[in-house]
């Protein structure tokens, strides 16, 4: 999955930027609390993706 399709994705999940790490930034869903790293990589391995979208998820 290309990174600006991820990133639009959790966006629309409510998950805001918090901050830019060394080499991830990371994301946090306003509503849940859960922070997750996203990688810089223009392709981010679909396994990889979708663990984050799930945990990035309202429940």
């Amino acid at each position: 999955m290309k990174r600006k399709e991820l990133v639009k994705r959790l966006e629309d999940a409510g998950c805001t930027l918090i901050r830019y790490g060394g080499k991830h930034d990371w994301f946090q869903n306003v509503n849940t609390k859960i922070v997750q790293p996203i990688p810089r990589h223009n392709e981010i391995k679909e396994n990889l993706a979708k663990h984050i979208l799930k945990l990035m998820a309202d429940k």
